[in-house]
């Protein structure tokens, strides 16, 4: 169950910070809209790693329909002059 606060609990962020756990962000509303997201820091360099390799991913995909996907024996013969 997500674990929902308002911005105002943030005076005593002791408190707030006491909730937070990997994977187990706390979510800050204001004027009872979800504004701001407080995540622990490991979970927040999972994230940027997840979303630099899926950019990385999204690249390579691009470049293959640009300039055409390798064969399986193309592949392993690049793979191998490593």
């Amino acid at each position: 169950m997500p674990n929902i606060k308002p911005v105002s609990d943030l005076r005593n962020y002791n408190e707030v910070l006491r909730d937070i756990a990997v994977g187990e962000p706390v979510f800050l509303t204001k004027n009872g809209r979800g504004r701001y997201v407080i995540v622990d820091m490991e979970e927040y360099e999972k994230q940027r790693a997840a979303l630099k390799l899926l950019s990385a991913l999204a690249k390579a995909e691009k470049t293959a329909e640009e300039k055409g996907w390798l064969s399986e024996e193309d592949a392993d013969a690049a793979i191998d002059s490593l």
